[in-house]
């Protein structure tokens, strides 16, 4: 099984690969907006970040969170720099 990694981009044949369905889901995902995804030259290009959140919302909200938290501290710190 591959590991889906959060900064890594992905086709619509890696993704349905990935999350282990057909094209005709994939299309249904990415046309109700389930899945959010960018056209590069006529093609969709998934971000690993966006499979996660449809896989695990709560993981990717608790990720978030945290990246927030990091984020806030970092700003604080280099504030008066």
């Amino acid at each position: 099984m591959s590991e889906i990694l959060p900064n890594e981009v992905y086709t619509t044949g890696e993704a349905e690969a990935l999350l282990k369905v057909s094209n005709s889901t994939m299309k249904r995902l990415l046309k109700k907006g389930l899945l959010r995804a960018n056209k590069v030259g006529g093609q969709y290009r998934i971000l690993g970040h966006e499979l996660l959140r449809l896989l695990s919302p709560e993981v990717d909200q608790k990720a978030t969170d945290l990246y927030q938290k990091v984020k806030t501290i970092t700003r604080e710190a280099t504030k008066h720099w």
